[in-house]
């Protein structure tokens, strides 16, 4: 979730954030006697219950659900927030042990106990939705409720990244009493412990949200009143924060839109605040499919793509060019792509086809989604396919679906490339390895990379320090790059818009880019 420094403090490694415009010395104070922060998005949640969702759902989850661990203000790595403590209680990362806070209770006043985390985790793989986040849990062979406030993972393999895991928002807790065990609630209500509770839910048009009086963790709320409000459109959501009926914007925000916040004049009453995130976009590539199949054809598409142009005559700049599947501030990041292919050449891509017999242009479809990853998506593929057919190598043809029956198409392998977007479940390189490789992962193409999933991912997952595994990561981009069956296009940014009297919005974005509202405020005199 996207680095220039200037009267904000840096948020994170990963989350460097810049105010573009209205920047002041304020003090902060209660949002009781102005109402609710109204907060913009076009990231509207699919389902409010966690057993279902690996997707934007998680943006509410954070904020009225609660887990064991999470991320504090300008932490990177997950510390307790329901768990008084957490850690591994063996040498070998198999065993995770967590205490939790004394006297925890839901929203409702039911106790929040060990037996209801095991439940909230057993329930996931029981209900097994597909494409949810049971795919998180694969290294997780049993959960044990010891006490009242004592529950324990056992493993099945050694993984350093569990609390990472376990610190997702698809690891929400949730009471026993109002959740089933084997199925998904459908009545759009909530029963968590998070810093917010859900007061009223209008599905596809905005959540109210107002102060849990029971939470009990590390978020120490601004405000009493959050209502997020969900619009079809970047264009709709801004103009409603120009006539101040929101007070925010956050995740959708177009290119043009930010270049137009960006452009204002510096007594605008409007901040943009900019900042690096960990989003990327990318090409896959149909082993099955004649061509993409093809090893020389991949590569020289590889070296056909202008990443610069795809950024600065589509994005306007608001997106960095991507050399590797890991992105920039994340340990493990490099810049392989550019280092084996170096800038865009069509001779050297015309000589990889030759060397392999190929002479002929080169005929492939690239799919793309139309409601999934923003407006810009359908500019971008024709851009790509500009690059491809100039170099005269290649014949494109562009076609698209809305996303439920493109991620269809693509798990059941009709696509001979096609693109997608990722926003990690954790900050961690593993998280941008780990899910695109092996027989069953997260794209519904198989790709088997047994160096990377029985040994380098094996070895980095059993060393708690994630700087010591550096080496592991960066041989596993590298056969990614020899691979060429994954192609990254570019990194986002992270951008909010807020009017002035807002303040909080520069640290309200944790290390997964996930809004904590809880950081939001109204600033009361200047």
């Amino acid at each position: 979730m996207f680095n220039r420094n200037r009267c904000l403090r840096q948020l994170a490694a990963i989350t460097s954030i810049t105010l573009v415009a209205g920047c002041g010395v304020l003090s902060s104070g209660s949002s009781d006697d102005e109402g609710p922060i109204v907060v913009g998005t076009t990231s509207a949640p699919s389902t409010l219950d966690p057993a279902a969702s690996w997707d934007g759902s998680w943006e509410l989850f954070r904020n009225i659900y609660q887990t064991l661990l999470g991320y504090p203000t300008g932490s990177v790595t997950p510390k307790p927030d329901a768990a008084k403590s957490c850690a591994f209680t063996d040498g070998s990362n198999r065993t995770y042990r967590c205490v939790l806070r004394p006297n925890m209770k839901f929203s409702d006043g039911d106790p929040l106990d060990a037996r209801a985390v095991k439940y909230s985790i057993d329930r996931i793989r029981k209900i097994g939705v597909r494409g949810g986040p049971a795919g998180l849990l694969g290294s997780l062979d049993r959960v044990q409720a010891l006490s009242e406030r004592e529950v324990v993972f056992h493993l099945n393999k050694p993984d350093a990244t569990f609390p990472f895991v376990l610190a997702t928002p698809a690891m929400s807790i949730v009471d026993p009493d109002d959740y089933p065990a084997d199925a998904l609630r459908k009545d759009n209500k909530v029963f968590g412990s998070g810093p917010y509770s859900l007061r009223s839910y209008k599905e596809g048009q905005q959540a109210e949200l107002v102060r849990n009086d029971h939470y009990d963790g590390f978020a120490e709320r601004k405000n009493n009143a959050v209502t997020i409000r969900y619009f079809p459109s970047s264009a709709q959501m801004v103009k409603a924060l120009r006539d101040k009926k929101i007070d925010v914007t956050y995740r959708g925000l177009a290119a043009a839109d930010i270049v137009a916040l960006r452009g204002r004049d510096s007594k605008s009453d409007i901040q943009l605040i900019d900042g690096t995130g960990t989003e990327i976009s990318y090409l896959v590539f149909n082993p099955k499919d004649p061509w993409a199949g093809k090893l020389a054809v991949r590569q020289a598409i590889a070296q056909v793509v202008d990443r610069p142009a795809i950024t600065h005559k589509v994005y306007k700049g608001t997106v960095d060019p991507l050399y590797s599947m890991v992105p920039a501030g994340l340990i493990g990041h490099t810049t392989v792509y550019f280092d084996d292919y170096g800038s865009p050449s069509v001779p050297k891509a015309r000589k990889i086809l030759r060397d392999a017999g190929i002479d002929e242009r080169v005929p492939l479809t690239l799919w793309y989604t139309t409601d999934r990853y923003g407006s810009e998506t359908a500019p971008e593929f024709r851009e790509l396919k500009s690059q491809l057919e100039g170099s005269g190598l290649f014949t494109v043809t562009l076609k698209s679906r809305p996303w439920k029956t493109y991620e269809a198409g693509y798990r059941d392998g009709e696509y001979p490339v096609f693109g997608r977007g990722w926003f990690p479940d954790f900050p961690d390189a593993e998280n941008f390895i780990a899910p695109f490789v092996g027989r069953q992962n997260a794209l519904g193409t198989p790709y088997p990379a047994p160096r990377i999933t029985d040994d380098l991912l094996p070895e980095s997952r059993s060393v708690s320090d994630r700087a010591a595994v550096v080496k592991e990561f960066e041989q596993a981009q590298q056969i990614l790059v020899d691979d060429a069956r994954l192609l990254p296009l570019w990194q986002g940014r992270q951008y909010v818009a807020a009017n002035e009297e807002i303040s909080g919005a520069e640290k309200a974005l944790d290390p997964s880019t996930i809004m904590t509202v809880w950081e939001l405020d109204r600033k009361t005199s200047w």
